[in-house]
């Protein structure tokens, strides 16, 4: 067995630096590059071609941890960006450009799912896999494309802070009603618990930076790395039992060093570390890709894709306004919101649990298939945004006059 797994890590691998190079080579995101190694060498349909096995990668205990440390440390890396005093002066527009993109985006999955036919229970969890933004696919965009350092930065991870925040209520209540996991109020008491929590870490980041900046100040490379990985993963895994966004701890676990002088040796020393975890992250979404489960769910798909894609952009630009942003900057906002990810696929894996009607099998695929195209898409128009952006604002004022 272990001789098994570590051959079938060492496929992984592999695969995925191969993967890397060809889309460095042809100046593509390696994003999709990683899913669809995923789907190549994972083992689900297509599993062979003319009798020739494809399946090279089946067990994946030890991927599907590595992929959560992915999410851990793409928003960590966010959260050195800003700091926590940044953060509650920025509170009402963050509240209000997350309202926003939950009214519109939202409001646009309730509307597909009664298109669709489906029941009131299965429309909410078809919402809320199309409503909310992957915040480790856009983080990882945002790193490779520079946007980090530009304006339009600081909503779409305002937007990204709320979003995480709101999918841990809306998992909560959703658990109480749909699985049947306690009442109401045990799901109340949870989400209280998960903010009580929260409030302890950004008090910590905010008032300790003098603290982290001591235990953390050693010599050595290695005590250091060993230092930033134990703490932050500890953090975001408390968190994640607390049923508090494992990706949102880490974003506030980030924001305690941002006020360090820890960051320029964090970029040198825990960047790869991030990089790896990542790219295990976007090929462990292509493992549970199976693309022939979508043949029965084309239209619902394509109709999704346009419609929350248009969605985005909409919600997105008007944040973008929001923060005073000119047009251009706004329609990027919007382009960098596109991709969905890591929270959709929990919301399907729920849906698994619940396993009676279109939940036991047709919104979970729905969710896969759709997690997969979004993720291409949104990495794509990321890496077109200027080109795109242009187009869009010169149309929209040749409308306009």
């Amino acid at each position: 067995m272990a001789d098994t797994l570590l051959l079938e890590i060492g496929i992984a691998l592999t695969g995925i630096a191969i993967a890397g190079a060809i889309a460095n080579r042809i100046y593509l995101s390696v994003i999709p590059a990683y899913i669809i190694t995923g789907i190549l060498i994972g083992p689900n349909e297509p599993s062979s071609i003319a009798g020739l096995s494809l399946t090279l990668v089946d067990h994946r205990e030890f991927i599907d941890v590595v992929a959560e440390l992915g999410i851990v440390f793409l928003l960590f890396f966010l959260g050195l960006e800003f700091s926590v005093s940044q953060l509650l002066s920025d509170r009402r527009r963050i509240a209000t450009i997350g309202s926003v993109d939950f009214l519109t985006n939202f409001s646009l999955g309730i509307g597909l799912g009664i298109a669709f036919g489906y029941s009131l229970l299965e429309t909410f969890f078809l919402a809320g896999i199309v409503y909310i933004s992957s915040s480790a696919v856009i983080s990882k965009s945002l790193i490779e494309s520079g946007w980090v350092a530009n304006p339009e930065s600081g909503p779409i991870l305002g937007t990204l802070v709320f979003e995480d925040i709101l999918i841990a209520i809306y998992l909560a209540v959703l658990s109480a009603i749909a699985v049947g996991e306690g009442t109401l109020i045990d799901a109340a008491l949870t989400i209280g618990v998960a903010f009580v929590f929260l409030g302890g870490l950004t008090l910590v980041a905010w008032y300790g930076s003098g603290i982290v900046e001591r235990i953390f100040s050693v010599d050595s490379d290695e005590l250091f790395l060993l230092r930033i990985l134990g703490v932050t993963t500890l953090i975001a895994g408390f968190a994640l039992s607390l049923g508090l966004s494992e990706a949102v701890a880490a974003f506030f676990v980030g924001t305690a060093f941002s006020e360090t002088d820890h960051l320029e040796r964090i970029e040198a020393v825990v960047a790869p570390a991030r990089d790896f975890f990542a790219a295990v992250f976007f090929f462990a979404i292509g493992l549970t890709t199976e693309i022939t489960l979508l043949t029965d769910l084309v239209w619902l798909l394509l109709v999704a894709v346009l419609v929350t894609t248009v969605g985005k952009l909409v919600s997105g630009s008007l944040s973008g306004r929001i923060y005073r942003l000119d047009r251009l900057r706004s329609m990027r906002v919007g382009v960098g919101l596109v991709p969905r990810g890591e929270f959709s696929l929990v919301i399907a894996a729920l849906a698994t649990s619940v396993g009676t009607g279109a939940l036991g099998g047709e919104i979970p695929a729905f969710a896969v298939g759709y997690v997969l195209i979004m993720s291409i898409v949104g990495t794509i128009l990321i890496q077109n945004a200027d080109r795109i952006s242009q187009e869009v604002v010169a149309y929209s004022r040749m409308v306009s006059d």
